[in-house]
C-alpha cells in the first residue's frame, strides 16, 4: 500500500496537455466573472444598447469616456466576453467590426422600461462582490471546523452576518442594497414566461398569497393576467414598508415561519433554496395550514431550481453553481426531485406534480 501511495499513473502526452489546459480554465474562470463585473461597472451592455444594439470599439470608447490608451485592452476584454457568450461579434474581412448584444447581455442593460425586463446587473455585482469572494476563500477552513448545528454558512463564519438579515446592512450597507436588488431582479425574471407556459396554474383561482413576494412585481403580473384573483403579498415589514400601494395587491407584513395569510393557493417562488431542510419543513407546514383541502382547490405552487442532468451539461452546471452559491452564502441548497418529495411529505402534504420545467427551474403543484 505504501508503494502504491508513492506512485501514480502517468497520463499520455495528449492527456497531459489537455489536463493542463483544463487546469488553466478551472483555475482562471474567476477572471471571466471579473471581466463580466468590469463590463457591468463600465456600463458596456447599456452603452451598446444605446448605440443601437451594435458598437465598434472606438464608439464604445467614446460612449464610455475611456482614455484612448485603454483601447487595446478593451478589445481583449471583449474578446473573452464574446467567447463566453456575453456579447456577439460582427466580422468584416476576418476583423471584428462591431460588438452586439446577446440574450445574456440584454438582461444586463439598465434604464429600460418594459414589463418583462428585470436587469440582472445587481445579481452579478452581488455574486462577484468582495464579501462573497472572501466567504468562498474561507471554504476550506469552514469544512475543518467542527461546530454544533445549526451550521453557519461560510459567509456567516467569515463575516459574522447573515445575508438578507439586518446584520448584512450593519456589515456593509452597499452590499445589503445590491444583494436585495439582485434578489428582487433574479426572482422576478421570467414571471411572464410562467404565465404563458403554465396558464392552467392560475386559471380558476379565487385568491393567492405570494410568500416573500417583495414589492409585489410577480403578484401584480398575476393580477393583471387574471383580474379575478385576489393577490396578497407576504413579506417582512422592512420590505412591505417600501412596496407601492397601488390597490392592485394587498400587502401583509409578517414572518412566513409563524403565519401565512389564508388563500386558496400559496406560492413560494425561489424562496426555499435559501433555507435548510428543517426550516423548509416549518415554512411548508405554515403554507399547508393556510390553504383549504385539495377538493376545494387548495394547493401550494413552488417555483424552484430542480437539479438534474436531463437538461444537458450546461444547464446542469448552472444548477450546481447555484447550489455552490447557496452552500457558501446561505444555509440553504438546491434540490433534486427526491429532496423535494421528502420535504413535501415531512410537511404533511399528500401529493405533488411537476407541472413544467422552465429552464433550470421546476414548477410544482403540491397538494394537502
Amino acid at each position: 500500500m505504501a508503494d502504491q501511495a508513492n506512485t501514480i499513473e502517468v497520463p499520455t502526452d495528449a492527456e497531459l496537455l489537455q489536463a493542463q489546459a483544463d487546469l488553466w480554465r478551472h483555475s482562471l474562470y474567476y477572471l471571466t466573472s471579473m471581466g463580466l463585473r468590469c463590463a457591468i461597472k463600465l456600463g458596456i451592455p447599456t452603452a451598446i444598447h444605446r448605440l443601437g444594439g451594435a458598437a465598434s470599439v472606438p464608439s464604445l470608447m467614446t460612449k464610455l469616456s475611456l482614455p484612448a490608451s485603454k483601447q487595446p485592452f478593451l478589445r481583449r476584454l471583449m474578446r473573452v466576453l464574446v467567447t463566453n457568450g456575453v456579447f456577439a461579434a460582427e466580422h468584416n474581412d476576418g476583423e471584428v467590426e462591431r460588438y452586439c448584444l446577446t440574450p445574456l447581455s440584454r438582461i444586463l442593460v439598465d434604464g429600460v422600461v418594459a414589463d418583462e425586463h428585470h436587469s440582472q446587473t445587481s445579481f452579478v455585482l452581488a455574486a462577484t462582490s468582495r464579501h462573497y469572494l472572501e466567504a468562498a476563500l474561507g471554504l476550506d477552513e469552514w469544512f475543518r471546523k467542527d461546530v454544533a448545528p445549526p451550521l453557519p454558512s461560510p459567509f456567516e463564519d467569515v463575516h459574522g452576518a447573515s445575508l438578507f438579515d439586518e446584520s448584512t446592512a450593519l456589515l456593509d450597507p452597499e452590499l445589503d442594497a445590491v444583494v436585495n436588488e439582485g434578489l428582487a431582479a433574479h426572482d422576478n425574471l421570467g414571471i411572464g414566461t410562467i404565465l404563458r407556459e403554465c396558464r392552467d396554474l392560475f386559471r380558476g383561482l379565487r385568491s393567492l398569497t405570494d410568500c416573500c413576494g417583495g414589492d409585489g412585481t410577480t403578484a401584480r403580473a398575476i393580477a393583471k393576467a387574471y383580474p379575478h384573483v385576489k393577490c396578497t403579498v407576504l413579506d417582512l415589514p422592512k420590505v412591505i414598508d417600501k412596496a407601492p400601494n397601488d390597490g392592485v395587491v394587498n400587502y401583509v407584513a409578517g414572518d412566513l415561519f409563524h403565519t401565512v395569510p389564508p388563500a386558496q393557493v400559496v406560492m413560494l417562488k425561489l424562496v426555499l433554496h435559501h433555507w435548510s431542510d428543517d426550516d423548509c419543513v416549518k415554512i411548508l407546514t405554515q403554507c399547508r395550514k393556510a390553504i383549504p383541502s385539495r377538493e376545494e382547490g387548495g394547493k401550494v405552487i413552488i417555483i424552484e431550481i430542480l437539479v438534474g442532468p436531463s437538461l444537458g451539461p450546461v444547464m446542469f452546471e448552472a444548477q450546481l453553481m447555484m447550489d455552490m452559491l447557496m452552500l457558501v452564502n446561505t444555509r440553504g441548497r438546491q434540490r433534486d426531485e427526491r429532496d423535494w418529495r421528502d420535504l413535501f411529505l415531512k410537511a404533511g402534504f399528500s401529493d405533488y406534480k411537476i407541472v413544467k420545467m422552465l429552464g433550470a427551474r421546476g414548477v410544482f403543484e403540491v397538494y394537502p
